[in-house]
């Protein structure tokens, strides 16, 4: 007898004060898939995680999770509606295209000696002021400083800028209809002052990635609104994944003396492998959720079409098929995929990888030249959730 869906064991109930990765590893304990309330059904292998993200069979999710939370209209809606993120097929080549052959790997490689110098600038004046909120003075404002240079945001706006872009993402979640009501503006917020910076471009080209990307989008498919849409995107993604990605990297190294110490004696050698390990070890990516476009028998059980299927995160960058001893943070494994899986995969693997590891990269680059003996001044971060971008708590340390 073929079993279904609802012959898949739900999620173990959470127990106070169980952190995410240990309540996965029992979820995934019980066997090779789970159910959630809402009916979603998660994998937990690196196996499962490429087979749920195989466009053969699986869809990126669109409108759906904004219908599933409630809303129907609104400038988060208007967003996921416009942005490549939440498209498929043509719809997805159309908006990718573009970006791709804009945010080419040689021009993002030529940012790495700006964003060194930012990152330097960010924290030497820290050095000796005693506790420092490392995500609000240091996590937060560097990728969003990057990234609104990189669009053409002026220096002086980017803390305004800053704060829209890490409220505005809240309402990419179910959320209190305050926050929803908060999200809501500060999107909207961010489309008008994206808007801004396109008519200026357009009315004055310059020689910087916004005015080539409104070359290639010129007479193409796109609307205006999707046009739009894809720069707001790539302020949102290129922000708060790296903030948290930087926190939560600073804090294992920190929690782990001797590996803190290896990238002081030197950097250039370990801060790539010191990103890789932290990107995995603890990932700001909880889940890679998707939507079955066909009926599809895994691992025994019968998912018909339509069926929510989500890759945790947590559990496939643990996986021990992949990894030696999995649950120890260690910068010199070299067990490593060649694509690290918390970027995706095929079309939808992550535009922003080579930018996102060269600012962590620099950022720990600075940090172990400039504040050799940084240390926690409190507990270490804790990453909240397993779907979707974890929420960051806070972090001080001392410079």
């Amino acid at each position: 007898m073929t079993r279904t869906v609802k012959d898949i064991p739900p999620f173990p109930d959470y127990i106070d004060g169980q952190g995410d990765h240990d309540f996965m590893q029992a979820a995934w304990r019980q066997g090779p898939l789970a159910r959630d309330k809402f009916g979603i059904v998660s994998g937990f292998s690196m196996a499962q995680m490429e087979a749920f993200n195989d466009d053969r069979w699986t869809r990126q999710v669109e409108l759906e999770a904004m219908w599933a939370a409630g809303v129907t209209s609104g400038p988060m809606f208007d967003f996921v509606r416009d942005m490549v993120l939440f498209a498929n097929g043509q719809t997805h080549r159309n908006r990718r295209g573009p970006l791709v052959r804009t945010f080419a790997h040689k021009v993002i490689a030529e940012l790495r000696p700006g964003i060194a110098e930012r990152a330097e600038r960010m924290i030497a004046p820290l050095r000796g002021t005693g506790a420092v909120d490392f995500v609000a003075e240091i996590a937060g404002p560097m990728p969003a400083r990057v990234i609104a240079a990189i669009i053409g945001a002026p220096e002086k706006d980017t803390d305004l800028f800053a704060r829209h872009v890490y409220s505005a993402i809240r309402g990419l979640s179910i959320c209190s209809e305050e926050i929803r009501a908060e999200s809501d503006a500060d999107m909207a917020a961010l489309y008008r002052y994206v808007a801004g910076l396109i008519a200026d471009r357009r009315a004055a080209p310059q020689e910087d990635f916004l005015t080539a990307y409104l070359d290639r989008v010129a007479g193409g498919p796109l609307d205006e609104n999707e046009v739009r849409a894809q720069m707001v995107g790539l302020v949102v993604a290129g922000s708060d994944t790296t903030r948290g990605a930087l926190t939560a990297t600073v804090s294992q190294l920190l929690l782990h003396p001797d590996q803190w110490a290896m990238l002081v004696s030197d950097p250039d050698r370990w801060a790539p492998a010191a990103v890789s390990e932290g990107l995995r070890f603890d990932p700001v990516i909880g889940s890679l959720a998707r939507i079955s476009t066909e009926p599809r028998e895994v691992e025994g059980y019968l998912l018909p079409k339509g069926t929510f299927v989500a890759a945790s995160m947590l559990t496939a960058l643990r996986d021990p098929a992949i990894y030696a001893d999995p649950n120890r943070f260690d910068i010199t494994r070299s067990d490593h995929p060649r694509l690290h899986p918390v970027f995706g995969g095929g079309p939808h693997r992550c535009l922003g990888e080579a930018l996102a590891r060269i600012e962590l990269e620099e950022a720990l680059k600075a940090l172990a030249r400039l504040a050799p003996d940084l240390s926690l001044d409190g507990p270490p971060v804790r990453l909240r959730g397993y779907g979707a971008v974890r929420t960051l708590g806070p972090m001080q340390v001392r410079i």
